[in-house]
């Protein structure tokens, strides 16, 4: 284990100024994908992507996030797991962290880390691949705790490893561990000390969310098993349904979308499809609004909600996919995009930013009638597949080899 620090001055007197437009966790600060406070034109200033920084990372597919002035990146080269900590406004270095990690991918498929960073109340969370959770000071990058979760709880390696986000709901951080009394865990985030267990779910790839019920704080997750709704407070599994493919090689790796504090959207491909279930804590079940394997099947990328529509990708990535736009509470699609790359979709206010896995950035405006792109632009390689960053006018994203950050705004 090897610990880098570098603190500029610079770096400090940013924390104030960016804190209200940060984006500290998976698909940022409300975790559905979107930022209401950017406001990014549909055009290019200069007819094409401008790339501020870059900087050189390793492999995986774990996206930036960004906090005070900073983002942190998660990546891999050779047998270590980095952490590296810039600044947004160059790419200065700040710290690094890493750590020994002997995960390999059983597919070939890529051998980094998968989950995206959480950067909560002065801390920076990291789950690696191979089940490792750290705790780092996120000023510093030193590190606070750590536990080799996959080891504690004896759960199996996965198709792909541990690829869910951490979340913290009301002082407690949650994680999929997987494993028979281990599904989801909750920790003190301070000491890393296990606080609740829940549910006998194989870990999963989409990543939880949060909502409340009445006075009822919840975790929302769709694991490899299926859905749940669990008590963020006490680990008491509320809701808990079957909900999977039937095959066995396929994954549920598309989050939850949450369209009502008790309505939720879940979508897979394999056969699973989409559902807006609408959630009964009182009778702990959930009742189906809609369903359909025929609409908007998200294979791992999640939608995002705009007005009282969804905007995904529909298809698996092996197949062929497309965007589309889909009524929220009926399912009914407004309208395709038809062919194209899969990727990932972050709404900024009304603008649609498009990443696709082959590198190109598209800008569309958001609406519930037509896809028709305004701009678009190389700015990575191919096997783009982690989830960016919109924080302060700039986009961060991150391929197998750099990560860059673009300026959308003046």
């Amino acid at each position: 284990m090897r610990q880098k620090f570098i603190l500029s001055a610079l770096t400090i007197t940013f924390f104030a100024q960016y804190c209200l437009a940060d984006w500290p966790q998976f698909l940022g600060p409300e975790r559905n994908g979107t930022n209401k406070t950017e406001n990014i034109p549909l055009e290019f200033t200069d007819g094409e992507p401008k790339i501020d920084w870059e900087h050189p990372i390793g492999s995986g597919f774990s996206g930036p996030v960004v906090s005070d002035g900073r983002v942190v990146i998660f990546h891999r080269k050779g047998d270590l797991a980095i952490t590296d900590a810039l600044a947004i406004e160059d790419g200065k270095p700040a710290w690094t962290y890493e750590y020994e990690t002997d995960y390999i991918d059983d597919f070939g498929f890529d051998n980094g880390p998968r989950a995206v960073p959480l950067v909560n109340n002065g801390r920076v969370f990291i789950f690696g691949a191979e089940g490792m959770l750290h705790s780092l000071d996120a000023k510093s990058g030193e590190l606070i705790w750590k536990r080799n979760l996959r080891k504690e709880v004896g759960s199996t390696k996965g198709f792909f490893g541990r690829a869910c986000s951490p979340i913290i709901i009301e002082n407690t951080l949650i994680v999929q561990a997987g494993g028979k009394g281990y599904g989801v865990i909750g920790l003190d985030p301070t000491k890393g000390i296990i606080k609740w267990k829940s549910s006998d779910h194989e870990a999963g790839y989409a990543s939880p969310i949060a909502s409340k019920i009445g006075k009822k704080e919840i975790a929302v997750l769709f694991t490899r098993s299926g859905f749940l709704c669990i008590d963020a407070v006490s680990g008491k599994v509320l809701i808990e349904k079957e909900h999977r493919a039937k095959m066995h090689a396929s994954v549920n790796a598309a989050s939850p979308v949450l369209i009502k504090p008790d309505e939720v959207f879940l979508s897979a491909c394999y056969g699973v499809g989409a559902s807006l279930w609408k959630m009964d804590l009182e009778n702990r079940s959930v009742k189906p609004l809609w369903e359909s394997n025929e609409l908007l099947d998200s294979h791992y990328a999640t939608p995002v909600q705009f007005e009282d529509h969804l905007i995904g990708y529909h298809g698996r990535q092996e197949t062929g996919t497309e965007i589309r736009c889909v009524e929220s509470s009926t399912g009914k699609v407004k309208w395709s995009s038809g062919r194209m790359p899969a990727g990932s979709i972050t709404l900024a206010n009304k603008t649609l930013i498009i990443l696709t896995e082959r590198g190109e950035m598209i800008l569309a405006p958001a609406n519930q009638r037509e896809f028709k792109p305004s701009a678009r632009g190389q700015i990575l390689g191919a096997e783009t597949r982690a989830m960016p960053a919109l924080s302060n006018g700039r986009f961060f994203a991150r391929d197998k080899k750099k990560l860059v950050a673009i300026k959308l705004n003046s």
